[in-house]
C-alpha cells in the first residue's frame, strides 16, 4: 500500500468522472482522531492551485464530523475554481460532512455511504456541570434536538396545553441556565442557515423553495436522533438530496481508494501503546491522522512523539504519549 497505488486510483476516478479530484480524509482511529476544520482550507487552496481553473473539481470525502462553519467555506473556495463541484462519498461523511456535501451540484454516493442528520450540539460556559467529573469543571454538551424533544415530548406525550407550556420552560430554566439556552438556539438558527446558504449556491431560491426547507428540516429536526445513518436511498428518496448512484466500476474505484486509507492510517486497528512498545521501554511515534490528496500533491497531519513506559501502582507496567509538537499539516513528498 503506498502513495503510488492511491494517485493511480485518484488518476482512474478522474478519467471516468472527466473531474479532477482532491481528496479529504479525517481519521477516526483513537487517540489521533482528526475533523474537519478551518485548518485545512489553505492546504485545499494550496491543492486548487495546482489544479487550476476547471470544469468540474470533486472532493473524495472520509470523515465523522467537525467543524460547522468551515464546510460553507471550503465549499465556497472550491466554487472559486470550477464550474461545477462533485463530492464522492464511499462510506462515511457525517454531520459537517453532511453539510459540505449539500453544496455540492451531485453527491456521487457509494454503496455503503452514510450521511447523518447536522443538529449541532452546542459546549457554553454556563452548561451543565457534569456530575461524573470530580473536579467539577468539566460542562455537559446540549444537543438542540434533545431541548425540541423535552418540548414535544411534554405536549405530544404528556398532553401538555399550549397555555402550559410557559410552566415547562420555566421548569427547564430552572435546570439549566436560560443562557446555555440561548446558546442552543442560536446554534439551531446557525444551522439551518448554513444548509441554506450551502443549498442556495446551486439551487435556485424561489424555484426549490419548498425542496430546500424539507431538505434543512429533514436533516436538523425530522431526523431527531445525531447518529442516525442515512443510507443513499433515503438519501435520494426521503430528502431528495441530488445524489448519484456510480456505476460499478466507479463505485468499486471509490472503494478502493478509500482502503487504501483505511490500511495506511489503520483506521480499523486499536491502537494499543503496550503491544506498540513491545519490550521497549520508549519509542517514537509518528501517525498520519488525516490526508488532503490530489494527482499533483500529498499533505497529512502529522502526530509525533514518543510512548513510555511507566512503573504504576504495585510495579504495573503503564504508558504515556506525548505529541510534541502541536499536531500538524505537513506536505509528504
Amino acid at each position: 500500500m503506498s502513495k503510488e497505488n492511491r494517485i493511480n486510483i485518484i488518476n482512474e476516478i478522474e478519467k471516468k468522472r472527466f473531474s479532477k479530484i482532491i481528496t479529504y480524509i479525517t481519521g477516526d482511529r483513537s487517540p489521533f482522531n482528526t475533523q474537519i476544520a478551518d485548518d485545512s482550507i489553505l492546504i485545499i487552496k494550496k491543492h486548487l492551485d495546482l489544479i487550476g481553473k476547471q470544469e468540474k473539481i470533486g472532493i473524495f470525502l472520509y470523515t465523522r464530523g467537525g467543524e460547522m462553519m468551515t464546510p460553507l467555506r471550503l465549499v465556497r473556495l472550491i466554487r472559486e475554481y470550477c464550474n461545477f463541484f462533485e463530492i464522492l462519498i464511499p462510506y462515511r461523511a457525517l454531520s459537517a460532512g453532511t453539510l459540505m456535501s449539500l453544496g455540492a451540484n451531485t453527491i456521487v454516493l457509494g454503496k455503503l455511504a452514510e450521511l447523518s442528520p447536522v443538529d449541532p450540539t452546542a459546549d457554553h460556559p454556563f452548561n451543565p456541570v457534569d456530575p461524573n467529573d470530580p473536579n467539577k469543571q468539566k460542562k455537559i454538551p446540549i444537543s438542540v434536538e434533545d431541548v425540541t424533544s423535552y418540548f414535544l415530548l411534554a405536549k405530544e406525550r404528556a398532553n401538555v396545553k399550549d397555555e402550559q407550556m410557559v410552566n415547562i420552560f420555566n421548569e427547564l430554566t430552572n435546570k439549566i441556565h436560560p443562557l446555555a439556552l440561548g446558546n442552543i438556539y442560536r446554534g439551531y438558527r446557525m444551522i439551518r442557515m448554513l444548509a441554506k446558504k450551502l443549498l442556495t449556491l446551486h439551487m435556485d431560491e424561489d424555484k426549490n423553495k419548498q425542496k430546500i426547507e424539507n431538505i434543512i428540516k429533514n436533516l436538523t429536526e425530522e431526523l431527531c436522533i445525531h447518529g442516525y445513518l442515512i443510507s443513499r436511498d433515503e438519501a435520494e428518496k426521503v430528502l431528495k438530496l441530488n445524489i448519484e448512484k456510480p456505476d460499478d466500476e466507479i463505485d468499486n474505484l471509490m472503494w478502493n481508494l478509500y482502503k487504501e486509507y483505511e490500511i495506511d492510517m489503520e483506521l480499523t486497528e486499536h491502537f494499543d501503546p503496550l503491544s506498540f512498545l513491545g519490550t521497549e521501554k520508549s519509542k517514537s511515534l509518528s501517525y498520519y491522522g488525516a490526508f488532503i490528496e490530489s494527482a499533483h500533491r500529498t499533505d497529512g497531519f502529522l502526530f509525533k512523539g514518543r510512548v513510555d513506559a511507566i512503573s504504576g501502582p504495585m510495579g504495573q507496567m503503564q504508558t504515556g504519549i506525548k505529541i510534541t509538537p502541536q499536531p500538524k499539516w505537513i506536505e509528504i513528498c
